[in-house]
């Protein structure tokens, strides 16, 4: 690796001296560069201030301030540089002060090339070594505080003799946050890069990798309001293949204990474990999704019957908005409960293979297109989310309508719309509908503005506003509460909508009701 060029300011009152000392040796060749000169004490510490070189060329004798004099205010200012002297006189008095002062060499003038050369590589070798041991000693701190983070993290005994201070570990608030690729086998990504513009010297936050999962530690107020502002942009929805539409993010409790760091970090990882049970285009988990848990199990050999009756009669009675209701309420059953996605995975993969039998029992003449039963169990362990498992069943059962003789036309559009009647608190897409109900996206579109006199999207906001209504009228629920019951991410398109069809705000027309 090439070494880095070290800068050198040469300062001397004559232009020729000057201008000599500039081509006396090659100093580029020996790993230096000039990077300023001076003419008298006062440009030469000005020069020193403002470049910080590693090495400084100095006459003795100059205007306003001499050598000696400039070397003792550059030390006082901070600056921790090589000093190398020249002189006309060859003085050891000269020699001892200069000495006494820091510098590094006092040569006399006229200059002798070899002696000068001697003198700077003699220099950049003290540099080097300096800057090797810095290095060095940068890169066992940061092992260290690498490890010392992990231990806290896991929640280690604490040290005892570690200064955690030293180590810019105290502040006054913690959060830990786990951030991965949205999609599996995907690359996330550098969500730390949205908060490392603020991150000098470790102040904001600490990032370690912990196995496959980066962690990062928030420290302090600034820090976790800087995140709270990236999660917001979550929260008012992502852009189709933004970067952050590619991350996915937990993060765990704020604690106020260096000691209690690892209770973040726990909720961090239970959330991870909480991934598979995701709403679609889900990209945060927050702490409160844990204690929102029911904690019943709903996955046991009882529940899997009664599923499975419910949707075998539902096929038998080939009402499709029934079918759909049962796999909303199977999917909302299982997203609260406190079983891992191993035991989910098994738990439909059962449901789906009885469902299977039974219709080829019922319908041994009719030809339905299944996949082999090992072919369905690995394409359930495959899907990375509960609501694509929840589709593929959707999908299926609306293969076996088809197959077994569905209901009209009329009666779908009227399920469609039952089903719309009775989810308008989800997040609704006519594709998605569309795909449920067996229609093409652009033919269900027509038909809808053909049935209902207006186009999808009108009619699911009259429903979301129908109940919104009903909410204002009859509870004390704040105005982003009830928004968000009714479907409604923004409020603030809440209010728009809103407006567009009552004519007047959400809370002008609470106070009028």
């Amino acid at each position: 690796m090439e070494q880095e060029m070290i800068k050198i300011v040469i300062a001397d009152d004559e232009d020729i001296v000057r201008e000599g000392l500039k081509h006396i040796i090659d100093w580029r060749e020996l790993g230096f560069y000039i990077c300023g000169e001076a003419a008298d004490g006062d440009e030469a510490l000005a020069q020193i201030n403002r470049y910080q070189p590693g090495v400084v060329l100095l006459d003795v004798r100059m205007p306003s301030m001499n050598g000696t004099e400039l070397i003792q205010a550059a030390r006082e200012e901070g600056f921790e540089g090589d000093f190398i002297f020249l002189s006309g006189y060859s003085d050891f008095t000269y020699a001892q002060t200069a000495l006494q002062y820091g510098a590094s060499y006092y040569l006399t003038k006229p200059i002798n090339e070899e002696e000068l050369e001697k003198a700077v590589l003699a220099v950049r070798e003290k540099i080097l070594h300096t800057h090797e041991k810095e290095s060095n000693y940068n890169q066992y701190i940061e092992k260290a505080r690498l490890a010392v983070i992990r231990d806290l993290l896991l929640g280690n005994k604490m040290q005892e003799r570690m200064n955690y201070s030293e180590l810019g570990l105290y502040a006054s608030v913690y959060q830990v946050v786990i951030y991965c690729s949205y999609m599996p086998f995907y690359p996330a990504y550098d969500f730390a890069g949205l908060l490392r513009t603020a991150n000098r010297d470790h102040i904001a936050f600490e990032e370690v990798s912990l196995g496959s999962r980066k962690v990062i530690l928030l420290k302090g107020s600034y820090a976790l309001d800087k995140f709270r502002n990236c999660i917001m942009h979550y929260e008012r929805g992502t852009q189709k293949g933004s970067p952050l539409d590619s991350v996915f993010v937990v993060y765990g409790r704020t604690v106020s204990s260096i000691q209690d760091i690892c209770l973040s970090y726990q909720d961090c990882r239970r959330l991870m474990e909480r991934r598979f049970y995701c709403r679609p285009n889900q990209h945060v988990l927050a702490p409160e999704e844990i204690s929102e848990l029911t904690g019943e199990q709903g996955m046991d050999g009882k529940a899997m019957e009664a599923y499975r009756d419910r949707l075998l009669d539902s096929i038998w009675a080939k009402k499709r908005s029934l079918l759909f209701q049962t796999l909303e309420e199977m999917e909302q059953a299982l997203a609260s409960n406190n079983e891992n996605e191993e035991k989910a995975k098994h738990f439909l993969i059962d449901i789906f293979l009885q469902v299977k039998q039974a219709v080829a029992d019922r319908y041994p003449h009719i030809s339905i297109p299944f996949a082999p039963n090992a072919s369905i169990m690995a394409l359930i362990e495959k899907k990375s989310y509960l609501f694509e498992i929840i589709q593929y069943f959707a999908e299926q059962t609306d293969m076996i309508l088809r197959a077994v003789g569905e209901s009209s036309n009329d009666v779908i559009f009227n399920d469609i719309v039952d089903y719309i009647d009775h989810n308008y608190d989800h997040s609704l897409r006519l594709e998605e509908l569309a795909s449920l109900f067996g229609y093409n996206a652009s033919y269900l579109g027509k038909l809808f503005t053909k049935k209902m006199g207006k186009n999808f999207n009108a009619y699911l906001d009259e429903v979301r506003i129908r109940h919104a209504v009903r909410l204002l009228e009859s509870t004390d629920l704040k105005i982003y509460e009830i928004s968000a019951r009714v479907g409604y991410g923004n409020v603030n398109y809440f209010y728009q909508k809103f407006h567009n069809i009552m004519g007047d705000s959400p809370s002008g027309y609470k106070r009028k009701s």
